[in-house]
């Protein structure tokens, strides 16, 4: 039996070279490149490429993935303990060779692809010379496939790919988008979508607003409002099979709502060092917020939350390892509510200790507030994933046998007192027996005697 807390020396001393760079060399950068993903950014071509170096030399990049395609090979566990550290900044995770959408279409793109869809696109993403988009979510219904509009039919030897989509993160600094279409519309939900590949630059394809998050200044959004305008593509544009995109997107969508699980880990813990430092720095009515009661608890509080997701992360990415993240569907639902409940929680309270100070764009919180939301709604909404959850817990049950509940006293009571009228029995049974020993024993002496 193996059940262990430790992390590998050799291994230790990586997580050691990657929180400290993290903090004095990446983690600065959230301040002065507005994203990682627009590679046409001056500054983010002046300052990222050399990090990004750094962690090839140091054996670390893209390590989700299979070492034939440049990565480590790490198992979910490794990533966990990696990731945690690599999300405490936005920039991290391109630093890294690990950001999303890009590190979960890359792998699609590699256990799906055609040879020459893997050939024009995996290794430029890989290398992180493009970015992608996953282009599913639509205007009307959000994530729900049910109610997915966008199509596409196949013309002779090409599809007609027609619909809108919204929230495509990234549209606009993508060279291809992978798009979710309905091909199969008198199939079963899950027979219904299929996937496609398609280049940014493709006629008919229309960006018709970015739409930027509530904190958004100034500029363009980064979540692309999306017209395929009867998009026409080749027949080699289906990644996988026909009818299959539900399956290749679930199996995208359960490795990434761990890797953002993992992330947020370390955002969260990086608020919680903030809301400890103020505590211990800002004195009122005689006292450090320390010292008063209210703020004790605010502090023990997020700490316990944080801790208790972290390990059920762990826990989960362990189990992962094991058994595949097909087998937790339940688990992995558990951590995708509890991640923003714990980003919020955390959040507000350190806003709270900052006073007015957190509300402004002097400090990073309100952004991580608003993580906390959107976390809550990307990759299936909370809601969904807490009755998921409760699925697959009560479909492990047994319902009581009777009109009552199996722990109902007078039934407990019952048959303690059953148990209770065999041991009797047992036992004079036994003293009945050694009386009886005891007699034979006894004539047996007289007669010999």
């Amino acid at each position: 039996m193996t059940w262990s807390f430790e992390t590998d020396p050799d291994f230790q001393a990586s997580l050691d070279w990657a929180e400290t760079f993290m903090r004095n060399e990446v983690e600065p950068l959230d301040t002065v490149i507005v994203t990682p993903y627009n590679l046409d950014d001056p500054v983010r071509r002046q300052l990222i490429p050399p990090l990004q170096e750094k962690v090839r030399a140091n054996g670390l990049w893209a390590c989700h993935l299979r070492p034939e395609l440049g990565g480590q090979g790490y198992g979910q566990l490794k990533l966990a303990l990696l990731n945690e550290i690599v999300g405490r900044s936005d920039c991290g995770p391109t630093v890294f060779g690990s950001q999303p959408p890009d590190s979960g279409n890359s792998e699609i793109i590699a256990a799906y692809g055609t040879q020459a869809q893997k050939q024009r696109y995996l290794r430029p993403l890989l290398d992180n010379s493009i970015v992608s988009c996953f282009s599913m979510t639509e205007p009307q219904g959000g994530a729900d496939p049910s109610v997915f509009t966008t199509t596409a039919v196949l013309d002779s030897d090409e599809w007609v790919l027609e619909g809108h989509k919204w929230f495509s993160s990234n549209a606009r600094f993508a060279s291809f988008f992978i798009v979710v279409a309905v091909t199969e519309p008198d199939r079963p939900v899950q027979q219904r979508m299929s996937l496609f590949v398609v280049p940014a630059d493709t006629p008919g394809i229309t960006i018709l607003r970015n739409v930027g998050r509530g904190d958004h200044v100034g500029g363009e959004g980064t979540h692309g409002y999306i017209h395929y305008d009867q998009v026409r593509l080749p027949a080699d544009a289906l990644l996988g099979e026909r009818g299959k995109g539900f399956e290749v997107a679930q199996a995208r969508l359960n490795g990434g709502r761990m890797h953002h699980a993992m992330r947020t880990v370390g955002k969260a813990r990086r608020v919680f060092e903030m809301l400890c430092e103020r505590a211990v720095s800002r004195e009122t009515r005689g006292e450090r917020l320390a010292d008063k009661q209210l703020v004790q608890e605010m502090v023990a509080d997020s700490w316990l939350e944080l801790e208790q997701f972290r390990l059920l992360v762990l826990q989960t990415a362990w189990k992962a390892d094991r058994f595949g993240y097909g087998a937790l569907r339940g688990e992995i639902a558990a951590v995708k509510a509890l991640m923003p409940t714990v980003l919020r929680n955390v959040s507000s309270r350190a806003i709270q200790l900052h006073g007015s100070l957190g509300t402004t764009n002097e400090m990073p919180l309100v952004a991580y507030l608003l993580d906390g939301f959107t976390m809550g709604l990307a990759d299936g909404p909370t809601e969904v994933h807490k009755s998921t959850l409760a699925r697959q817990i009560l479909r492990r049950v047994t319902p009581a046998p009777g009109i009552f509940p199996s722990e109902h006293i007078p039934a407990v009571r019952a048959r303690a007192q059953t148990l209770a009228a065999g041991i009797d029995a047992g036992v004079d049974a036994g003293i009945d027996a050694g009386v009886d020993a005891g007699v034979d024993a006894a004539s047996s002496e007289v007669r010999d005697g």
